[in-house]
């Protein structure tokens, strides 16, 4: 559709308005005051309501399992990671540390 066929047509709710956009979802013309832009989309009022009445509503702890859950595994991994970090550590020699290992080297 062209600017000059969308400047020919009229807002749905207000005849005497100029059309602006046109809703994706009811596919109507509305002027600038009756669209709404949602989720990177432009909405109408009405096709906006339906989309949000639609949507259940999250508690804000509906996530926390799943939250808890990913902390104990990073909280396992990094236990891990340094628990064989300091076997490592201990099975290097005590020459090593003591000096001594570099010059029996020579």
């Amino acid at each position: 559709m062209t600017y000059e066929e969308l400047a020919q047509k009229r807002c749905q709710n207000h005849p005497h308005r100029e059309a602006v956009a046109r809703c994706p979802e009811c596919l109507r013309f509305f002027c600038r005051e009756c669209i709404t832009e949602h989720d990177d989309r432009v909405l109408c009022t009405s096709c906006l309501k339906n989309k949000l009445l639609q949507k259940p509503l999250l508690s804000p702890y509906s996530k926390l399992p799943f939250t808890m859950l990913q902390f104990l595994i990073g909280f396992c991994i990094i236990w891990l990671a340094f628990y064989y970090l300091g076997h490592l550590l201990l099975k290097i020699p005590s020459s090593f540390h003591e000096g001594t290992f570099w010059q029996g080297k020579q």
